[in-house]
């Protein structure tokens, strides 16, 4: 299996444009400001919501689902990036986190 192209959260541009494949769940619980949401079990057939970003960084909680989203993606033609660690490193880098209006911030 060909490597994916990956960041680690240091690098991630400030204004990068982020895809979420994590569940809804995990969604509401705890998210990077500004990031949108297509949950990796949705991603074949919402394929047509995917952003069209260049570069697309896709994160989820550790880096695994991302990474697999970002070589689909990679096939089908988007210039998608994994974030390396996802939003445990996200979170662990001191990064800001938002949840839904009713929960405390937190990676599920």
């Amino acid at each position: 299996m060909n490597a994916v192209p990956s960041v680690p959260v240091a690098d991630l541009p400030a204004d990068a444009a982020m895809l979420d494949v994590r569940e809804a769940d995990e969604w509401a619980a705890g998210r990077a400001p500004g990031s949108r949401h297509l949950p990796m079990s949705q991603l074949a057939q919402r394929i047509t919501e995917v952003p069209d970003d260049d570069p697309l960084y896709v994160v989820c909680r550790s880096g695994g689902r991302s990474a697999r989203v970002v070589a689909y993606l990679s096939q089908q033609g988007y210039p998608a990036v994994n974030v390396d660690g996802g939003m445990q490193a996200w979170a662990g880098t001191g990064r800001e986190i938002v949840a839904d209006p009713d929960r405390t911030p937190e990676i599920l």
